[in-house]
Order: structure tokens, then sequence, then C-alpha cells
């Protein structure tokens, strides 16, 4: 890629978001992220990455619209959506989830994305180079068992992928999906916790359990995800547009020894 790109990550101050950042960076293209972590978003003014970001939390309207501002006076522009925050909300039957739980996985994970891509299409029109990468799941692809709420989010992100691709794609801007399966780091393993105790089983058991998902039986890294991302976004993904890509190691079931 031999034009430097502006790019938002939502989501970006750690995990999956701060792997894309870094990727982008080290690629000389700049890179803007928001995130609810106020001590991580600080942490990298003083980390010499050259990573700038602002504290907001995608389900605010009103910090949407902050984060944005701060972007458009440090950079100017956008070329570069890359709608990654979002919550693992609750592991329990449906019948169990609370309300309060149920409106707060929705309002960071699918309204968040949204008040996002609302704010940012404007700006892509005027880029040569507008993308859009939404970070779904494979519990966009499957039924997801005591994962109600997750998983209504990422089917419904597929869903706003595709039809924004068709929106979009007259005017040159590529809107793609990115479908993980479990990526290694602390945030699985806080899933693999409450799985286990929803169960009543051990965590171990749990773990290999989500290990047999997958025909690779391993866990991806945020790396994957990171490269992916950065290919949809560069000319090498220039015709790719409205598709959701599983970064999994090809998901056979998600409730493979789980039953």
């Amino acid at each position: 890629m031999t034009n430097a790109l502006t790019v938002l990550i939502t989501g970006g101050a750690d995990g999956i978001g701060r792997v894309t950042a870094q990727r982008f960076i080290d690629s000389g293209h700049r890179v803007h992220v928001c995130d609810v972590n106020q001590e991580a978003v600080a942490q990298l003014s003083n980390d010499g990455s050259g990573i700038t970001g602002s504290v907001g939390d995608v389900s605010s309207v009103a910090d949407v619209e902050r984060v944005f501002a701060e972007l458009e006076q440090t950079y100017g522009g956008l070329d570069v959506l890359v709608n990654n925050a979002g919550i693992a909300g609750p592991t329990a039957p449906a019948e169990a989830i609370g309300t309060e739980d149920w409106d707060r996985a929705i309002s960071v994970s699918l309204s968040g994305q949204f008040y996002c891509l609302r704010r940012a299409i404007p700006m892509l029109r005027a880029s040569e180079y507008g993308s859009i990468v939404n970070i779904s799941s494979n519990a966009g692809l499957f039924g997801f068992p005591l994962r109600l709420p997750y998983a209504a989010s990422k089917w419904a992100l597929i869903g706003m992928t595709k039809t924004l691709a068709m929106e979009l794609g007259p005017e040159g801007i590529r809107v793609n999906a990115i479908c993980p399966g479990s990526v290694a780091g602390p945030r699985i393993d806080g899933v693999i916790e409450r799985d286990a105790g929803a169960r009543g089983v051990a965590p171990e058991a749990i773990r290999k359990a989500y290990e047999r998902q997958s025909s690779l039986r391993c866990f991806v890294e945020a790396k994957d995800v990171a490269e992916m991302v950065y290919f949809l976004t560069s000319p090498l993904g220039a015709k790719i547009s409205g598709q959701a890509i599983g970064v999994d190691g090809h998901t056979e079931s998600l409730s493979n020894g789980l039953e």
C-alpha cells in the first residue's frame, strides 16, 4: 500500500483492536483509536507507537460524535473504519437474561457499530480508498447456546455489512465483515470461566470443547484477524466487498462437545 491511509479503530486500545492498529502503523499509516478504557488510551501516548486515541463508549451517540470530531481535528479525514468495539454479553439461558444485560450487549455490539458507520460514511465518500471492516464472529454464522445477545448482534452485523456493501459499492466504498473464532487472550478466558460456571463443569473442559469446534482444533490469534483486516483494506482486497470472512480455523459447530 503506497498511500498513507487514516484509519479509525473502535475498541482499539487492546486486544484485536490494538494489534490491528499496530499492523497499520508498522506499514506507515495513520491510526486513531477509541476505547472505553481510559488507562489503555492514555498509555498509547506514552508507548511511542504513534497511535492517537480518544476515550469513548460507542453506545453513546455523544461519545461517538466527540470521537469523530477529535479524529477530524487531528487528521482531517478518514479512509478506513474498523468497527471492532463489542462486548461478550451474558452467558445464560434466554429466559434468564435480564433486560439490562440484553440492552447493554445490543447497544455496544450493534447500535454502537451503527452510530460509528453513520458518522464515518460521509468522510469515506471523500476518500479515494474508502473501506469498512466490521468485526463480527463465527457466532454470526451459527447458533450459539447460552450466548443469545452476542450471537444476535453478530448476525445483525453481517446483515448490516451486506446491505451497506450494496448501498456504498457504487461509490467505490467496500464493506466487509470478519468472523473470528475464539481468539486467544483474557477475553475468551473470561467467556470460558462464565460458560463453565453456567454449565457446572471445569473450565478446562470448556476450553477443550471450544478447540474442538474448529477443524484446526485451535484458537486464533489477534494477529491473524489483524492481517485479514489489513488485506481487505489494501489494494489486494480491492475487489472484495459484501463478504463475511471466517478467520476461525473453519468452525464446524458452536456446540461441538457442549451438548
